[in-house]
């Protein structure tokens, strides 16, 4: 007999544990909820909501696709299998559209789930069956860097932007640009990146950048920051197979030059 302190639903025989709502929050932000299994999907849009979300689902990758491109939202959560087009296809499409955050969730525990989905795109992954607290803090944490960019417009002076090798960030803005040219990135490619060049010619160990970047208390491995870096390389690299600003470090992580 399974015993939780919380209240729980029942989902395809897995105990799937909710989490109960505080008196008060500060988000209002627009989440998209892209799952097949309408009971799942309807938990968490159930518990969103309660946290002061809007939400909107879709149940397939197709669908999900459009009301993305409509509503714009502020972070999107998509399973892995989804029928019409999965979860992997839908992350790389919406990479090449938009910066949006993604939590990806799959039902199996495989490293390759979690690592394909990260060098596709997706910003995190939650291993089913999962908390309803655990899932609510990650999307926060997500929209929280989110949150910091846009406070950092107004708090932070004007003209505070790092430039190395072509490479520009204004962090004020929250945009980078190569060559003269914007880039598209996601939050925390923003942040790896303006933490390279914040630290320009100091090497960091793959640990040392998930405690920095990511925060200390992030569930994931070393192969994320890898992954990150990849994409970082295919945006900011003219060859991203023979990088000369991202350069890995042997036997240590990564280091900026430029």
């Amino acid at each position: 007999m399974i015993r939780v302190s919380e209240p729980y639903w029942q989902v395809h025989g897995r105990v799937v544990v909710a989490f109960e709502q505080n008196s008060y929050t500060d988000y209002m932000s627009t989440i998209i909820v892209i799952e097949d299994d309408r009971t799942l999907a309807e938990l968490v849009k159930y518990n969103l909501i309660r946290e002061g979300f809007a939400v909107f689902t879709a149940a397939d990758g197709v669908a999900g696709l459009e009301l993305i491109r409509r509503e714009k939202p502020d972070a999107v959560i998509m399973d892995v299998m989804l029928p019409g087009m999965d979860g992997f296809e839908l992350t790389r499409l919406l990479r090449r559209e938009f910066s949006t955050p993604v939590l990806i969730l799959t039902a199996r525990s495989e490293e390759i789930d979690k690592v394909l989905g990260l060098e596709l795109g997706a910003d995190d992954y939650l291993t089913k069956p999962f908390s309803m607290r655990e899932l609510l803090a990650r999307v926060k944490a997500m929209l929280r860097r989110g949150d910091l960019a846009r406070l950092d417009a107004v708090s932070q002076p004007e003209g505070l932007v790092l430039k190395a090798g072509g490479i520009e960030i204004d962090q004020a803005r929250h945009r980078l640009s190569v060559g003269g040219q914007a880039v598209d990135v996601t939050p925390r490619e923003f942040d790896l990146l303006s933490f390279f060049m914040t630290n320009r010619g100091l090497a960091f160990s793959r640990d040392t950048l998930l405690d920095r970047v990511w925060g200390p208390d992030y569930p994931g491995d070393s192969r994320t920051v890898d992954v990150h870096v990849r994409w970082l390389r295919q945006k900011i690299e003219v060859e991203p197979s023979r990088p000369k600003h991202l350069v890995t470090v042997r036997g240590l992580g990564y280091k900026f030059e430029g």
